[in-house]
């Protein structure tokens, strides 16, 4: 066996209560029973080809939204959106408001923009709305889902996007965009980031 390089990090077996380790911060747009636009702060998310595929809760608004009218909108926030993802990140769509929401301090809402600075507008090809403000809108159709055998209060959400809108400031030609003028919002260990130093906490975060 090999002796250990001094100079190489140390390790520690650790037991976090989340591992939200650097995801970036989705708006997941979905459609209520009355037509109107339920939107949904999400941090698990992740991109096959033009499929993306999403983790929710089995018990909010947005997964029972999107098991009765299978479209929404991936609308995904810049870094100086963070206030606005915090201000609606206590609230729920569903009523009434779940036990474990509940203990957790979130209260129903069914406007959660009414006062808050980002605005829903019309989307092409899919009925929920989409968030202005963030530099990506991708519309989705869901194409399945599944819940977890090991994490049953969650589901597995595949999704096939449709069509992507992106804010013209962030493109380098017409179809490609600039990373070096893009970056998304994350979510780390329960504090938000940009593609930088940190820029504050989430409401649950440990301080």
């Amino acid at each position: 066996m090999k002796p250990m390089n001094k100079n190489k990090p140390n390790t520690v077996v650790i037991e976090p209560r989340i591992l939200y380790y650097g995801n970036p911060v989705i708006l997941l747009s979905t459609l209520n029973e009355d037509g109107t636009t339920n939107v949904s702060p999400l941090s698990s998310s992740w991109a096959l080809g033009n499929n993306v595929i999403i983790g929710i809760g089995l018990e909010g608004k947005a997964y029972e939204n999107m098991k009765r009218d299978p479209e929404c909108v991936i609308n995904i926030p810049s870094p100086e959106l963070w206030e606005q993802v915090e201000q609606i990140s206590h609230y729920t769509g569903k009523n009434p408001v779940p036990t474990y929401k509940q203990e957790m301090g979130y209260s129903y809402c069914k406007d959660k923009l009414e006062h808050n600075a980002l605005t829903c507008i019309a989307s092409y090809e899919v009925r929920p709305q989409r968030i202005l403000e963030c530099p990506l809108q991708l519309e989705a159709k869901v194409m399945g889902d599944r819940v977890p055998e090991h994490a049953p209060h969650f589901a597995i959400i595949e999704t096939q996007v449709s069509k992507v809108h992106a804010h013209a400031d962030i493109l380098l030609e017409h179809q490609y965009i600039d990373p070096s003028k893009w970056s998304p919002l994350i979510y780390n260990f329960r504090h938000y980031f940009g593609l930088g130093e940190r820029l504050g906490n989430n409401r649950r975060a440990d301080v």
